[in-house]
């Protein structure tokens, strides 16, 4: 997959010159070299991943499990296919 980048100051053109290519190819906006923001086509998108990844409840859930979680006493993802009979 092809990814176009623009600086802040060539973002400030009308987003519609992009969009046809937006389809086929993200756009990375980037400020003073760094990524800020990305625009991508809607089929490209998991609605239920974006959702949760912009949950202040569902990230808080997430950095307690990694605070508290104490290394090597979790399943590895091996185990876990094995014991949902996935593979």
């Amino acid at each position: 997959m092809n990814v176009q980048t623009r600086e802040m100051t060539e973002a400030n053109h009308p987003l519609a010159d992009d969009i046809p290519h937006i389809e086929s190819e993200p756009i990375v906006v980037m400020r003073e070299g760094k990524p800020i923001a990305v625009v991508v086509s809607i089929d490209d998108v998991d609605m239920e991943s974006l959702s949760l990844s912009t949950n202040p409840q569902f990230l808080a859930m997430i950095e307690h499990a990694r605070a508290t979680h104490t290394p090597g006493t979790g399943l590895s993802s091996d185990e876990v296919r094995k014991r949902l009979r996935l593979g």
